[in-house]
């Protein structure tokens, strides 16, 4: 992961000042940096270890971060990993355009790896991933979203380049489609998990150690898992107080809301979701040669469960 920094700390590096400004100041955040270490991990379990997996790995964290400066733009998010945001910084042109930026240079990088099936998994995953963010802004207090339509949201929205970041580690080590596939199964399932919980955490959550403030997702609208057993567990009554929030986005109703998600049993069943599909990452996992590296995915599956931010 240090090789990593050096890489993006690298190619940062811009003419235009503000580029610099803006990217450093997300990408110094403190991110989990999880997309580049499954790249490293499953390249690594399957036996690469060429410079071209920290070039790819930071090809992975710059389009994730791009995708954070235009997400934080649509969602008017003024928080995150505790720091105020880019945009609530430096306004909302300066971080579209830096996103763009971290884009394009993440194509130019993908070049160096002159590898056409590498450069189709990650175009493809960036493709998925806007219509993803497209889909979620069709879906803004659309209280009638059902479990199947989050889940497309999601997978389309974070787990692809999760899915991607592994499969990606997987055809650098020249593998079989069999464990190329089985990186990729692993990654989409992570990936789900991980925003399950996330979507969890935003009514359990504590404000100073998520680095975003309790009930953001409920302000935007988005019809999460926990909103949406909540509707499908609770009274009319409840569900009615529940639909009215996403449709508004009513943030003074959170506290009614977050009894309402926590009296039903809506977070149990979101944690069960999120348990499912750590299982399935931990299943496909262990189709992957019995090295450390494997042993590192399995252990980031279970602990992922467990996650506070």
């Amino acid at each position: 992961m240090r090789e990593v920094d050096q890489v993006i700390s690298r190619r940062l590096d811009s003419g235009v000042p503000l580029i610099g400004q803006v990217s450093r100041y997300i990408i110094a955040a403190g991110g989990k940096r999880l997309r580049p270490a499954l790249l490293l991990l499953t390249s690594g379990a399957l036996g690469y270890h060429g410079e071209q997996r920290f070039n790819l790995a930071a090809v992975v964290e710059f389009i994730h971060t791009a995708t954070l400066l235009h997400d934080d733009v649509v969602d008017e998010s003024v928080l995150r990993r505790g720091n105020a945001t880019a945009n609530e910084t430096f306004g909302n042109p300066a971080s579209v355009l830096v996103g763009d930026f971290l884009y394009s240079r993440a194509f130019q990088m993908m070049v160096d790896a002159q590898d056409m099936r590498v450069m189709q998994v990650l175009a493809d995953a960036t493709n998925v991933i806007a219509e993803g963010e497209v889909l979620q802004l069709m879906n803004m207090h659309n209280a009638s979203l059902d479990e199947a339509g989050y889940l497309q949201v999601i997978r389309s929205k974070t787990a692809k380049l999760f899915e991607a970041s592994a499969r990606v580690g997987a055809i650098l080590a020249g593998s079989t489609t069999e464990m190329e596939n089985a990186c990729a199964e692993y990654g989409q399932a992570l990936g789900t998990a991980f925003q399950v919980i996330d979507d969890v955490l935003d009514y359990t959550g504590d404000a100073a150690v998520m680095g975003k403030n309790v009930g953001d997702d409920l302000r935007e609208g988005k019809a999460t898992l926990p909103l949406i057993a909540a509707m499908r567990r609770g009274t009319s009554s409840e569900g009615a107080i529940v639909r009215t929030a996403i449709e508004t986005g009513g943030v003074a109703m959170l506290e009614q809301v977050v009894n309402i998600v926590k009296s039903t049993g809506a977070l149990e069943v979101a944690q069960v979701a999120a348990t499912q599909e750590a299982q399935l990452a931990i299943a496909a996992a262990r189709k992957l040669p019995s090295c450390p590296h494997t042993e590192c995915l399995i252990e980031l599956a279970t602990q992922l469960l467990g996650r506070q931010h």
